[in-house]
């Protein structure tokens, strides 16, 4: 092959290329793929990510700005992005496009406690921290699934941000939720006990 030829082969490369660093942006490297639910596996990242940290005993500040920076770089990602995934996939908010589940599930889980605290309100077992990422998961597939409101109009917006800002607000509602929960509710349960 001459040097020409391989020039003029370049271009197809780098395009192929860049298409598959696309798809594997979106899909959650190849997550949004998988069958059945796939924005149920694209919330996973986050998750495995927090209980890694758990599991390691990081300062908790770590695990929160590793969250914070996900849900910067997906959200960017996913609005950039979008427009292409759009086009490639033939629909508004295609479901193998995840990335915006990445973000969401980022959200449900920043500032959250890594452990419940116990009566003596000292941190309780590491394992009450699994229970914690377990229930951001739930809560933020059941609000990304049911849409409540502005949920449920976002996805008229443009692109990548209609693909981007229900996933968003599910994740604010889980957070909050949870917030409420974790640090109001069970120690008023926990205290009258």
């Amino acid at each position: 092959m001459s040097n020409v030829e391989l020039i003029s082969l370049s271009p197809n490369i780098l395009e192929e290329q860049f298409l598959l660093i696309r798809f594997l942006i979106v899909t959650a490297f190849g997550l949004g793929k998988l069958k059945p639910a796939p924005g149920t596996w694209g919330s996973l990242p986050p998750c495995v990510l927090a209980a890694g940290f758990l599991f390691f005993d990081l300062n908790p500040w770590y695990t929160d700005i590793a969250l914070a920076s996900i849900v910067v770089v997906s959200c960017v990602l996913c609005i950039q992005l979008g427009p292409w995934a759009e086009k490639r996939f033939d629909g508004k908010d295609p479901g193998v496009v995840v990335i915006d589940e990445v973000a969401g599930m980022a959200i449900a889980l920043l500032f959250l406690p890594h452990a419940l605290a116990n009566t003596s309100g000292l941190p309780a077992h590491q394992a009450s921290g699994y229970l914690i990422i377990i229930g951001a998961f739930l809560l933020f597939r059941i609000f990304d699934i049911i849409k409540t409101p502005p949920a449920n109009v976002m996805q008229q917006f443009p692109a990548g941000w209609g693909i981007l800002l229900d996933d968003i607000v599910a994740g604010l509602y889980a957070n909050i939720v949870l917030q409420c929960v974790v640090r109001l509710g069970l120690p008023l349960l926990i205290s009258s006990s």
